[in-house]
C-alpha cells in the first residue's frame, strides 16, 4: 500500500455578494477494496448554517451545505490520509471475449454504465474509434489495454482547448483535451460497443517515482475509467491520460455515469454575479 497526503482547496470569488448558497460536495474519498482512508475533514468558509453528509445513488460521499450569509467568496478545504495499493488484474488473455462481457451487460453490477448519459453518450464516431481495438474474439482486457493506449498517443493532452461541456463528437474532431475528455470519449466508445464503463474522479499522483514522467492531469482533479470484466472479474480502473492500470497513483473520489453525476462541487445561489475559480491540488506521497 502507499500512504499520501492529500489536500485539495477549492475558491471561489464572487464578483457581487451571494445571498444564499446551496452546495453538493464529491470531496469524500471512498473507502473500497484497495484503498482505506485513514483521516478526512472538509472545511468550509463562511460556515453553513446546515450541514449533512450522506451517500448519493452510487454509494459515493457526499456532502450536503446550505450557506445563508451573505459572503463574496466560498472557500472549500479537503484534507486526507488516504492508503492505495489496488490489486492487479488478471492477465488480458484470462479474461472473457468483449462479446461475452456485452452480452452479459445487464448484469445489476454494469447494467446503468452500459446506458448512455448526457456527458458520455454511445457517440457513433467515439464507437468507430473504440472498435479498432476490438476484433472478434478479443479477450476483454485486451482491447480495453490497447485502446487506453491508443487514447494517449492518439490525442494530445491540451488545457484550454475545452471545457467542461464540450461534447465526445468535439473531442473526436479536435483530437486534444483533458482528462475529463479523454474519460468521457473512452466510455462513450465503450458503451457504443455495448460495454458498461464507469467514470471515475479522484487525484493522480503529483510527483511520480524517480526517473518518471510527471503525470498529465495533476494539477487539479483527475477522471479515469472503470471498466467490466464481466462478473467473474469485476473491474478494473484504466486512465486513459496517462495510459496507466490504476494500481496505487491514483486517489479514488467517486464514480457516476459522466462528469455530471461526481462534479466536485455544485451549487444554486442567489446573487454572486460572475464568478471566478481556483482550484489547487496536492498529493503527496509519504
Amino acid at each position: 500500500m502507499t500512504r499520501y497526503a492529500l489536500r485539495h482547496a477549492t475558491r471561489y470569488a464572487y464578483a457581487a455578494p451571494v445571498d444564499l448558497a446551496q452546495h453538493l460536495l464529491h470531496l469524500t474519498p471512498r473507502a473500497v477494496p484497495g484503498q482505506r482512508v485513514e483521516a478526512m475533514a472538509i472545511e468550509v468558509s463562511p460556515s453553513p448554517a446546515h450541514r449533512t453528509e450522506g451517500n448519493d445513488h452510487f454509494g459515493n460521499g457526499v456532502t450536503w451545505l446550505s450557506v445563508e450569509a451573505s459572503h463574496e467568496a466560498f472557500d472549500i478545504t479537503l484534507e486526507a490520509l488516504v492508503q492505495v495499493g489496488f490489486p492487479a488484474p488478471p492477465r488480458p488473455d484470462a479474461t472473457p471475449a468483449w462479446e461475452d462481457v456485452r452480452d452479459a451487460a445487464d448484469h445489476p453490477d454494469a447494467a446503468e454504465f452500459a446506458l448512455p448519459s448526457a456527458g458520455a453518450p454511445a457517440d457513433p464516431a467515439a464507437g468507430a474509434y473504440a472498435a479498432a481495438s476490438f476484433p472478434a474474439g478479443r479477450p476483454i482486457l485486451a482491447g480495453l489495454l490497447d485502446l487506453t493506449g491508443r487514447i494517449r498517443r492518439d490525442f494530445a493532452f491540451k488545457p484550454g482547448v475545452t471545457t467542461i461541456t464540450t461534447p465526445v463528437s468535439q473531442v473526436m474532431t479536435l483530437r486534444a483535451g483533458v482528462c475529463q475528455d479523454f474519460a468521457h470519449l473512452m466510455i462513450a466508445g465503450l458503451r457504443a460497443l455495448g460495454l458498461p464503463a464507469r467514470y471515475c474522479s479522484g487525484y493522480v499522483r503529483t510527483r511520480p517515482p524517480p526517473g518518471q514522467p510527471r503525470r498529465q492531469g495533476a494539477d487539479q482533479s483527475h477522471a479515469w475509467v472503470g471498466c467490466w470484466l464481466g462478473p467473474a472479474h469485476g473491474w478494473v480502473d484504466l486512465d486513459p491520460t496517462n495510459d496507466l492500470v490504476v494500481r496505487d497513483e491514483h486517489v479514488l473520489l467517486a464514480w457516476g455515469r459522466d462528469f455530471a453525476d461526481v462534479s466536485p462541487v455544485r451549487g444554486i445561489l442567489l446573487g454572486g454575479g460572475k464568478q471566478t475559480l481556483e482550484v489547487s491540488v496536492d498529493l503527496v506521497e509519504l
